[in-house]
């Protein structure tokens, strides 16, 4: 598949899974955008940066199936969107340890950089949903949309966390 967007130079971590912010960073251009992930046992909530990496807005929640399917919808908004870059939460335990979600997010990532030379960064999620939950409920939202919008707020959370890292 061909990039998205012009990358830097071919390095090591291109196509790679990282955790460290500064290493991410330095592997895209100077100005391209971002999906963030917030990846659930049931769907996948995205959110989308601006160009130059200031704003995430949520995108869209896919209801997950099969991974090949999953898998070709976000390469098909990788690629309509022009993105250089994946922040994937991981669900990380209160204590620091991870657990059978974080091993599963981190097998999704692998699954992912199998199908796109696109970086990807670990960025650790703790509470992110239940931040979400609590700015929904102070908005009044009814259960009814919250359960519609939760994961892309979540992922919307991640990506401006990580957005916010790299300045």
């Amino acid at each position: 598949m061909p990039d998205p967007v012009e990358m830097p130079a071919t390095s090591p971590d291109r196509g790679a899974t990282l955790d460290d912010p500064d290493r991410f960073k330095s592997l895209l251009p100077a100005t391209a955008r971002l999906i963030g992930i917030d990846a659930g046992t049931k769907t996948l909530g995205l959110a989308l940066s601006d160009l130059t990496r200031m704003i995430a807005s949520p995108l869209e929640t896919i209801r997950r199936t099969k991974f090949k399917q999953d898998a070709a919808r976000l390469l098909a908004l990788i690629n309509e969107h022009k993105v250089a870059g994946l922040v994937l939460g991981l669900p990380a335990n209160l204590d620091g340890s991870e657990g059978p979600r974080a091993q599963s997010t981190r097998q999704l990532a692998k699954n992912l950089n199998a199908l796109s030379p696109l970086p990807i960064l670990l960025w650790d999620e703790r509470l992110t949903t239940a931040a979400a939950e609590r700015m929904l409920i102070g908005a009044d939202t009814s259960r009814k949309r919250r359960a519609e919008v939760i994961d892309k707020l979540a992922a919307t959370l991640i990506l401006q966390g990580a957005l916010d890292r790299m300045r």
